[in-house]
């Protein structure tokens, strides 16, 4: 970006000020690929004795078969002791566990070391979810990726990222930004500007920088206009086409499975010439670009590490050891869906800003948007339900 350095950028942290950590489950199994092996899980665990459950628990200092903890935010599942849990599985939900990689949880609190519940509050209807990648250093990829499920906010480097809503009750209502600064906007470029508007631009102008994720800002309507449509065209594909059409690549270009993928496969590489994914020795999946395999986030290859995440060994006698005994069709589907997505994504042209007007941070701060007060800081408290606390009881909030 000529001339303007992430200092003199606004920070993400606050254009979007209210952020909450990842999550920090404490244990593998409460989450899988698929939903079916998550209720196998809870089925054996709930079926051992007292001594079976504490192993395959794996208790944590926040979490043991006698924590009292209150219901997860707009979940359904109980709330009498580990010890004493039966009945069926709750319902797994779908989150978002890393990039681009879409998995299920079960929603149980007693599970969770810290499971974020002002963060499921908010989620629903309405609500878009902005994850800030942790900064690695010549790391390539997206700073910030966006989904429309609940993201754990893991990083694929290890680091920590922030989770950002774009609201901050359910139902899409009270947008998580600076106050002030949709006015602002929209007074400058003389059209509305609403809070969506923001994340696209976000999704197209973001830079990473080791002081944290800088959102370059444009005084230029045109300008604006511009990054606000390449940046919906990639939250489009982030979501997978959610609400709308599928993405799809060209006739001819579409990912096919040419040879089977095998029964229980190990390994995936990648054949340039023949733009193909090797699936261990027989499975071939092609055409697939090199743009699909090589995208990464934070430095990480995205394909490796879905793949990776599905066939890793797991402990024998484990509650992760429950999985399916044979890579299931569905994996086949997503991992096709996963290629067009990332090659779509690697053919978007890098958003440039231009070298028109910039709003700094100094003029947000002369503007009366920055500093963000303290309270948008923080969660919002007024709720229009009531929640369940430990063993039935409801929790005051």
């Amino acid at each position: 970006m000529p001339g303007v350095t992430h200092d003199e950028a606004p920070l993400l942290a606050d254009l979007l000020p209210w952020s909450i950590a990842p999550l920090r489950p404490g244990r593998g199994w409460p989450m899988a690929p698929d939903p079916a092996s998550l209720k196998a899980r809870w089925n054996a665990f709930v079926r051992a004795d007292a001594a079976g459950r504490e192993a395959l628990l794996r208790p944590t200092r926040s979490r043991t078969l006698h924590t009292a903890v209150a219901q997860l935010p707009g979940c359904h599942g109980a709330t009498v002791r580990l010890a004493r849990a039966s009945g069926p599985c709750p319902e797994p939900v779908r989150v978002l566990h890393g990039p681009f990689d879409e998995q299920w949880l079960i929603p149980d609190h007693r599970l969770l070391d810290v499971a974020r519940p002002e963060l499921w509050r908010v989620r629903g209807a309405g609500q878009l979810f902005l994850t800030e990648q942790g900064y690695v250093a010549d790391g390539t990829g997206p700073p910030v990726l966006a989904s429309a499920v609940l993201p754990d906010g893991r990083s694929p480097a290890g680091r920590p990222g922030r989770i950002r809503p774009l609201f901050r009750r359910p139902g899409g209502v009270e947008p998580n930004l600076a106050p002030g600064l949709l006015s602002h906007l929209t007074r400058l470029y003389g059209t509305e500007v609403t809070a969506r508007d923001v994340l696209a631009w976000t999704l197209a102008a973001a830079q990473a920088s080791p002081s944290g994720c800088a959102v370059p800002l444009t005084s230029d309507a045109q300008a604006w206009a511009r990054g606000v449509a390449a940046g919906r065209r990639l939250l489009w594909l982030h979501l997978r086409g959610a609400g709308g059409d599928r993405p799809r690549l060209p006739g001819g270009r579409r990912p096919y499975v040419r040879a089977p993928l095998p029964a229980r496969p190990r390994a995936l590489t990648y054949d340039p010439d023949e733009e193909a994914l090797l699936v261990d020795e027989t499975g071939v999946i092609s055409p697939v670009p090199a743009g699909a395999w090589d995208f990464r986030v934070s430095g990480v290859r995205v394909l490796e590490l879905w793949f990776d995440r599905r066939v890793a060994d797991a402990e024998p006698g484990s509650l992760e050891a429950v999985r399916p005994s044979a890579w299931p069709q569905e994996w086949t589907s997503q991992l096709l869906e996963l290629v067009t997505v990332l090659a779509l994504l690697a053919e978007e042209e890098p958003f440039a800003v231009g070298d028109g007007g910039r709003i700094t941070a100094g003029e947000l701060r002369a503007a009366g948007v920055l500093p963000v007060p303290g309270a948008a800081r923080r969660p919002a408290s007024v709720l229009d339900h009531h929640e369940e606390g430990p063993e039935g009881q409801f929790a005051l909030l």
